[in-house]
């Protein structure tokens, strides 16, 4: 116990301590924390989805229909009739064979790379993948070779080595929106190689999901190559504003897992309200809301960037509504993210591990509901905190 205590003490000094804030009410744009109305700039809520009336009532209905709980797990007495509607919705929103719902992000993405893959085979991992890929790899027991980040000539290169001595499966797996830098996998290119290799393509597409897209399948219908990968996970508690997550792919790959993946056959089942719900949101997201939605989105990320790019802020090459400010070092990070609360805007600050030494940042979110003049202000309270007087 003394241990963690020092641990603790040693963490707080050098300014990486974490705590947690309790927010009040649901997820909008404005949250109350503290008894004080903040501006939300750090929700992955995109589309502002996560309190929608449609979803609040497709959830109670399902409440009283079948209960609060599930039960059990899937493969005992908790399969019931909202997860398998919401695997069909799923699977047709991708334009697969089949789904498979998980608990969460963390538990698809270790569950689907250990339920598929084992010691004869090779995962090519992107260096800035997530934490539940890297966690899944290992899990997997797979040798991993991890490739530069976006970098499909040096990812070629490390497959054209490989192939001599290859004897199992290999894997290409990516994160479609990356969380911290918010950049785009290159996704037409590491279809090439999965083509070219015959390698599978995996692409966790949490943070793209109901974003990207006409209709918002995602990063791969972004890049018009959604026939091009082979396992398509996202979640549904981002921007589809619910909880757990689903992996898309044919009707064989996801028998394997349900027989094989470890996550999947010892949790108990989502509850089925929030299958419930995300059913709602998905027809949310393909329908003329959801079009509208991810148009105010965009907007709202051009007018937020503009005016961040316009004070000479490193945004890290960000692409999408995840809008980081580079900071550097864990102080002067955890010092702007107080001075923004202080000012009414609720905005994390990120650092190691979850992003390298030395690249710490403010990781900023921007939502569909957001309105232009808060945005606009709140760029100016960024650029304020963040920059250093000469």
């Amino acid at each position: 116990m003394e241990d963690w205590r020092r641990e603790l003490t040693e963490l707080e000094a050098r300014g990486m301590v974490r705590r947690l804030r309790t927010v009040d009410g649901p997820q909008r744009d404005h949250v109350t924390v503290d008894d004080r109305d903040l501006l939300l700039l750090c929700s992955n809520n995109y589309l502002g989805l996560a309190d929608h009336p449609a979803l609040v009532e497709a959830a109670c209905a399902a409440a009283r229909r079948y209960g609060v709980g599930s039960g059990a797990s899937r493969l005992v007495s908790g399969s019931m009739r909202a997860h398998a509607e919401l695997e069909e919705a799923v699977a047709a929103f991708k334009g697969t064979e089949a789904a498979l719902l998980f608990n969460s992000g963390f538990a698809a993405n270790t569950g689907i790379i250990q339920g598929l893959l084992g010691p004869a085979d090779v995962v090519f991992s992107d260096e800035l993948n997530h934490a539940s890929i890297i966690d899944g790899c290992r899990l997997s027991r797979a040798r991993t070779v991890v490739y530069p980040h976006r970098d499909v000539a040096a990812l070629e290169a490390l497959m054209t080595a490989e192939a001599p001595r290859r004897a199992g499966r290999w894997l290409i797996v990516t994160d479609g929106v990356f969380s911290m830098d918010g950049d785009l996998a290159p996704l037409p290119g590491l279809a090439r190689l999965r083509q070219r290799f015959e390698a599978l393509l995996m692409v966790d597409d949490a943070h793209g999901t109901g974003v990207l897209g006409a209709t918002g399948r995602g990063t791969a219908e972004h890049f018009a190559c959604l026939d091009q990968v082979d396992l398509h996970m996202g979640t549904l508690g981002k921007a589809l504003g619910c909880g757990g997550a689903y992996l898309a792919a044919t009707r064989t790959v996801v028998d394997v897992l349900i027989n094989r993946s470890r996550p999947f056959i010892f949790s108990t089942s989502l509850p089925p309200a929030v299958a419930a719900a995300a059913r709602a949101a998905l027809e949310i997201v393909a329908g003329r809301e959801g079009a509208e939605l991810r148009k105010n989105l965009a907007e709202n990320r051009r007018l937020f960037v503009a005016a961040l790019d316009a004070a000479g802020l490193d945004l890290l090459g960000s692409e999408t509504q995840i809008v980081p400010v580079l900071t550097g070092e864990p102080e002067p990070t955890m010092i702007a993210t107080a001075r923004l609360f202080k000012e009414g805007i609720f905005l994390q600050g990120i650092r190691p591990p979850t992003v390298p030494v030395g690249r710490c940042r403010l990781r900023a979110t921007v939502m569909a509901t957001h309105r232009p003049e808060e945005l606009t202000a709140a760029a100016e309270s960024v650029i304020a905190a963040v920059q250093v007087p000469a």
